[in-house]
């Protein structure tokens, strides 16, 4: 494990230069009933971190797949700095697209030092080219110590550098990464993601990332494209889908939520847990409240709403509540800071704060 704290000594070499990439309306499919990709218009800025996020089956891999040249689209075009690379009358070969890709697995070859597998995609370079830039490029992350070792001694981390060495060292235009961090332990993840986003800053590469967890999303990109059942459900930073999602899809991808059922009334929806903001929303519409998990204040001696404390749990700096809230037949759940309830107090408060709640139409598959 040694390795994962040697990163002095970087070297800051960029790539060529950072790629516009362009998805235009594509579509995907394995077989007339089993669609894969709906109609995707998105794209990647040059130097920018694109993380791609959905739960699996969403579309997420194959996209990154027909950006690499593995798979090709049904309909649509894919662009590199306006210049098509894939679309109904042309495909570039993967290895003309100036594209890296990192795999989930890192892919190593166990028979190959270090150095060798770093300069397994320079085959355009002689052996003495090829290998200089190899050592550029596990410099870059911090490995070229072990350019002479085997994949075998590395730690998980230190493998997953020396895939983002080996796939950079062409230096691409593009680099492709599907969950490269989902085979570490959640230990390394934090240290092994920052370092991992040093990385792609100092090597100016536009980067698209694919992951299911919406935290790293978060961690690593500049922007975020949602994806559900092969449709871009939102893209923007961070922010923009945790504080506006644009469905109750998007808002519990990023948040644990409460749900209650309430109809617009004059610009409001009411609920057990109190009246909430609905303007916009017609009178009679049947909306969905989504109350995040994090939404309360709680108090033994005063608030909005009564409720008993059914359970707890601690889970460090917060607790988990289990709350029965007069006409709510499920328990509602809470997150709170430790030490804001005596651990034997029962009969509590609540008060929500409006900022953590999220309204949205009731769509017909919810009704």
């Amino acid at each position: 494990m040694q390795g994962d704290i040697h990163t002095a000594q970087r070297v800051t070499a960029g790539v060529t230069f950072a790629a516009r990439l362009s998805f235009e309306d594509i579509q995907h499919r394995f077989s007339p009933d089993a669609v894969t990709l709906r109609g995707i218009t998105l794209s990647a800025e040059p130097g920018e971190v694109l993380c791609l996020l959905g739960p699996s089956g969403s579309g997420k891999t194959t996209l990154l797949r027909i950006a690499a040249g593995i798979e090709t689209q049904t309909s649509g075009r894919v662009l590199l700095n306006e210049r098509e690379i894939a679309g109904p009358s042309v495909f570039v070969p993967p290895e003309k697209r100036s594209i890296g890709l990192v795999f989930q697995d890192f892919a190593l070859f166990p028979h190959l030092s270090i150095l060798d597998n770093v300069r397994f995609g320079l085959t355009a370079m002689s052996k003495p080219e090829g290998r200089k830039e190899a050592l550029i490029a596990l410099e870059r992350v911090g490995l070229a110590q072990y350019a002479n070792a085997y994949p075998h001694i590395l730690s998980g981390g230190e493998q997953q550098r020396v895939a983002l060495a080996r796939a950079m060292a062409p230096r691409p235009a593009v680099l492709l990464m599907d969950e490269p961090f989902s085979g570490l332990d959640s230990r390394l993840k934090d240290s092994v993601r920052a370092e991992t986003l040093a990385i792609l800053r100092q090597s100016r590469a536009t980067a698209i990332v694919v992951t299911h967890d919406a935290e790293e999303a978060m961690r690593l990109g500049d922007r975020i494209a949602l994806l559900n059942d092969g449709k871009l459900v939102q893209a923007g930073p961070a922010e923009q889908l945790y504080e506006r999602p644009a469905t109750l899809f998007a808002a519990g991808f990023f948040s644990e939520l409460n749900l209650f059922r309430a109809r617009a009334s004059g610009g409001y929806a009411d609920t057990p847990l109190g009246r909430f903001d609905a303007a916009g929303f017609a009178d009679g519409a049947r909306l969905d409240v989504a109350v995040r998990l994090s939404a309360f204040d709680v108090s033994e001696t005063e608030g909005a709403t009564e409720a008993r404390v059914l359970s707890r749990r601690f889970l460090g700096v917060v607790e988990l509540l289990e709350l029965a809230i007069p006409g709510v037949e499920e328990p509602v759940r809470a997150r709170v800071r430790i030490g804001e309830l005596p651990s034997r107090k029962r009969d509590i408060w609540v008060t929500v704060r409006p900022r953590d709640v999220l309204v949205f139409e009731t769509q017909a598959e919810n009704a």
